[in-house]
């Protein structure tokens, strides 16, 4: 079982100083993966629902520094040498597939490999309109865009002809250290979300579940890939309790239903470096170090 941290680069861990100590120490205790946020902007009045709320709304001021992902696991990457670097999650449809494709294959590379790209297709219309992105069918958007960039990432000539995403003849380098194998965890607890996972996908992360509701979504999950001629093996879970409140006991829960990865969005907002570095090494002891255990 392994414990990784979400909500890095946010407002919690915002200041590259910090955003760097906090990776250093999270490798050195034996987290094992950093998950980051992604978006562009955020609105002070929407009506769209955030999805892990009872109201609907983001449990965060609309002035929050959320940082680029990619950027934020870039500076990770330079002090760390293990560690997995994920966004959770990249909101895929409202990105150029080949722009992304380069970053994404650029990250990997100098990373030695570390990439998990976690996707989801995003809740927050209204962000999707400020960016000039249509909100109808983002999810076969999605579908093209992570077809496209695993053709860029896995072949020397690339093309690709669809409904939103069109290129011939097209050389993109450098590749990820993987080639076209760069995990995909699709985020998401809906039917649709988990269809995602078992078609194309080669990991999930649900999201505020506790082991008796991760149980049920995973299910679910080794239902559709058989449907789809697949096998458990070809997919990692990682699930956060997010909201939920878990003890000790409920990772042997999380694993016995096929867990592999505990994400954990606990930090307290840090005040200074060393109290960081302190609520790191609490959390690796609560956590990192049981579940090494199992």
């Amino acid at each position: 079982m392994k414990i990784g941290l979400f909500a890095v680069g946010t407002g919690r861990m915002a200041g590259g100083a910090l955003l760097k100590a906090v990776a250093i120490n999270a490798e050195r205790l034996g987290f094992a993966t950093l998950w980051v946020p992604e978006h562009v902007v955020l609105l002070d009045k929407y009506a769209s629902k955030y999805p892990y709320s009872a109201d609907g709304a983001l449990p965060a001021q609309t002035n929050a520094p959320i940082f680029d992902p990619f950027i934020s696991l870039a500076t990770m990457a330079a002090v760390t040498t293990k560690i997995r670097l994920a966004t959770g999650i990249c909101l895929v449809p409202e990105h150029n597939p080949l722009v992304l494709a380069k970053v994404v294959a650029t990250l990997d590379f100098l990373s030695a490999g570390r990439v998990v790209l976690g996707v989801g297709i995003g809740w927050l219309e209204e962000e999707f309109q400020a960016l000039g992105i249509p909100w109808e069918r983002r999810a076969q958007r999605t579908r093209e865009c992570i077809d496209a960039m695993r053709k860029l990432w896995g072949e020397d000539l690339s093309s690709y002809k669809g409904e939103f995403v069109n290129f011939e003849g097209v050389r993109s380098y450098p590749k990820p250290a993987r080639g076209a194998n760069v995990p995909i965890f699709f985020g998401g607890e809906s039917g649709p979300a988990l269809r995602r996972v078992a078609e194309y996908g080669t990991g999930w992360c649900g999201f505020n579940l506790t082991p008796d509701e991760a149980t049920a979504k995973i299910r679910r999950i080794e239902e559709l890939l058989q449907k789809n001629g697949r096998k458990r093996a070809d997919v990692e879970l990682a699930v956060s309790p997010y909201t939920k409140k878990i003890t000790r006991d409920d990772l042997k829960r999380y694993r016995d239903a096929g867990v592999e990865e505990v994400v954990l969005v606990n930090l307290r907002p840090p005040r200074e470096e060393a109290e960081t570095i302190k609520d790191l090494e609490q959390l690796a002891r609560e956590w990192v170090e049981p579940a090494m255990r199992l």
